[in-house]
């Protein structure tokens, strides 16, 4: 297994005349006669290197790496985050200050491919390789704020994937513990986590099934695929009071949240979601 552990916290803000020329004018430029025709022909040709220039720049301006214009567009991220957690956010009823501060914060254009980058803060998931996905960013809200965790809490996290819901946590005091089975997915994200200071995000490349348990209990755990049922070794490593938020089923599934109270679960459903299954150990025991 590869460890990828960090320690600091800190915010980024960041925060694309007459007919066959017979007709002759005087013109002011060196004091020479001109014929209307050759007027039209030079002022056709400005015309023409003012399109060509135009073209340039613009092509100039859409051909950063990945094939967008992200110096261009990169001075309006940090409005654009604060677009995102305004009109995608808030006006769906998310209310924890402390989860739209972080996703204020969060350059989660950072955790994107190149290529969708200017992307990054539509209202939608996005790919992010090996055939997983960045969640719309009002489900990571969402599943965030229904955790009900906050500063000094311990978070397990069931797939890491590019690393954002991680960063959300971590940048809320969060101590997150992020298991990802996809060993490309879990280096670049233990890179990028790291690159932002984020060393309150330890990441670990194995199969989540089994949780982490040299580091149980946790006061919540949040999983990013979805399992056919309910991880027990998952509900073993929750603490006495704390909550596990987690898409449950196959084609349908159903956001549910675990609450742990003693030796007994409650569970209840948010609201139907889609999800790419959760991978390893319990697709064989299903088999």
């Amino acid at each position: 297994m590869v460890y990828h552990e960090h320690r600091a916290r800190f915010r980024v803000s960041q925060s694309v005349g007459g007919a066959g020329g017979r007709r002759r004018e005087r013109t002011p430029r060196s004091g020479r006669w001109m014929s209307e025709r050759n007027m039209r022909r030079d002022e056709g040709n400005v015309l023409a290197m003012g399109l060509i220039v135009f073209l340039v720049l613009l092509m100039t301006a859409c051909s950063a790496p990945g094939g967008h214009s992200s110096e261009v567009q990169g001075r309006d991220w940090a409005s654009r985050r604060s677009e995102m957690v305004r009109g995608q956010i808030e006006a769906r009823g998310v209310k924890d200050p402390d989860v739209l501060d972080s996703m204020r914060a969060v350059p989660r254009h950072l955790f994107v491919p190149d290529v969708y980058r200017d992307a990054a803060y539509n209202d939608s998931p996005l790919p992010i390789g090996q055939g997983q996905t960045i969640s719309q960013p009002y489900i990571v809200a969402l599943m965030t704020e229904l955790l009900e965790v906050g500063e000094g809490s311990r978070v397990l996290e069931i797939g890491t994937g590019s690393g954002y819901q991680a960063a959300v946590l971590a940048e809320m005091g969060v101590e997150v513990y992020s298991i990802e089975i996809k060993t490309a997915l879990c280096d670049s994200a233990a890179a990028t986590l790291q690159g932002l200071g984020y060393e309150n995000a330890h990441v670990r490349c194995g199969d989540g099934y089994g949780g982490w348990p040299e580091e149980e209990p946790f006061d919540g755990i949040i999983v990013t695929a979805a399992p056919d049922r309910i991880p027990d070794p998952l509900l073993d490593q929750l603490s006495d009071g704390a909550r596990m938020v987690i898409p449950v089923g196959e084609f349908y599934q159903e956001l549910k949240v675990i609450t742990r109270t003693g030796d007994d679960f409650q569970q209840r459903s948010v609201i139907p979601v889609r999800f790419v299954p959760m991978t390893g150990e319990i697709e064989r025991q299903r088999d």
